[in-house]
């Protein structure tokens, strides 16, 4: 079952290696059928463990309208005995207008209800080509997050090869689009539009670098005239791609040379930026734990408040409960070097701390 979940990230950052076998094997008539080979194996994925409630039912069409009436019958229903405390998810809820097929879905926690709960948008990964904000991954992070209180939501975003038309910045826009749906919904979620923070995972956490560090209205996937902001104030970035000029990654592919540093998450941070927390194993082989080595770097140097968590002998691709030995952290808070390890290498605590201290709780 965990292998089947890990399908989608795994074949794509695998086919995304190599450099231009992904644009043979990939074009637009396809992606139906990646899109169903996804879906089939993350239907297979087994999350009961995550004790995850459906606010409604599969197929039902569910409107923003909704939202509110749904959310309160998720903060009314009482906690059960049964561990680990339930989340309500709503899934598949619109937010980029009626011709996108990308959708979201949303987390309540358990609880009173609240119009101040801090809320994270969570990307997944998959190599820019695949993925979903249903995998085990996603929901598994997710839901540890909500059940510490937090409203999340984790969207879907425009997926295809690197180099076809259209992808980029496209899948940096949906990103900021999603945090400025729930900045712009803030009110029916019960979330306080000045507390949130962008999570993601590999593509993901690249994508979650980009919405935090680039200017939302000037940088890559922008909206100068957008209505709402896609500001946050916190950004966790899972064992991101971070720099596709170096370790094999090359440029961004469709975009001209005068404007790939702006594609590159450490040259936009600055000391105005959200802090950072960076999650990566050593033994991940699909991401070079160098590039968040040079992330951390870079965030140093521009005086951007960041924590940089390595996990020992975790792998490529996990959640908050990684295979792996022990974790060091290092960083700068408020202008003041920060050091802490652990002999295990559950990364919960260590998640939750980083947002209570940036967004609350």
């Amino acid at each position: 079952m965990v292998m089947l979940t890990l399908w989608p990230e795994l074949v794509a950052d695998t086919l995304t290696a190599f450099k231009g076998g992904v644009e043979v094997f990939y074009s637009p008539l396809m992606r139906p059928l990646l899109l169903l080979l996804a879906a089939a194996s993350l239907s297979a994925a087994d999350t009961s463990k995550l004790n995850i409630r459906e606010l409604a039912k599969p197929g039902e069409k569910v409107e923003a309208v909704r939202v509110p009436a749904l959310a309160a019958e998720a903060y009314a229903s009482s906690p059960a005995v049964k561990m680990p405390t339930p989340v309500h998810r709503l899934s598949d809820v619109p937010f980029l207008g009626a011709d996108r097929l990308e959708k979201l879905d949303l987390y309540f926690p358990s609880g009173p209800v609240r119009k101040d709960r801090p809320a994270v948008v969570f990307i997944h990964g998959g190599g820019f080509t695949g993925g979903d904000k249903a995998e085990y991954r996603s929901a598994s992070v997710s839901a540890d997050l909500c059940r510490a209180g937090y409203v999340v939501v984790s969207c879907n975003y425009m997926l295809g090869a690197k180099s076809a038309p259209g992808i980029w910045p496209q899948n940096i826009s949906d990103c900021r689009n999603a945090v400025r749906w729930v900045r712009a919904h803030a009110k029916e979620l019960g979330v306080n539009p000045e507390k949130i923070g962008v999570a993601g995972g590999s593509a993901g956490g690249y994508l979650a670098l980009m919405v935090g560090l680039s200017d939302d209205k000037s940088g890559p996937g922008g909206e100068p005239t957008a209505k709402f902001s896609a500001k946050v104030s916190a950004v966790i970035d899972l064992y991101g791609v971070v720099n596709f000029s170096k370790h094999g990654k090359g440029d961004v592919p469709g975009v001209p040379a005068s404007e790939q540093n702006s594609y590159l998450p450490e040259l936009q941070c600055d000391a105005q930026d959200p802090a950072v927390l960076i999650l990566h194993g050593t033994a991940d082989t699909t991401v070079d734990i160098a590039q968040s080595d040079d992330m951390a770097k870079a965030l140093r140097a521009a005086k951007t408040p960041y924590e940089y968590v390595v996990v020992e002998g975790a792998p490529h691709t996990f959640d908050l409960h990684p295979n792996g030995k022990s974790w060091k952290r290092t960083g700068v808070i408020d202008g003041a070097e920060v050091s802490s390890a652990s002999n295990k290498p559950e990364l919960a605590e260590v998640t939750l701390t980083f947002l209570a201290r940036t967004i609350g709780k």
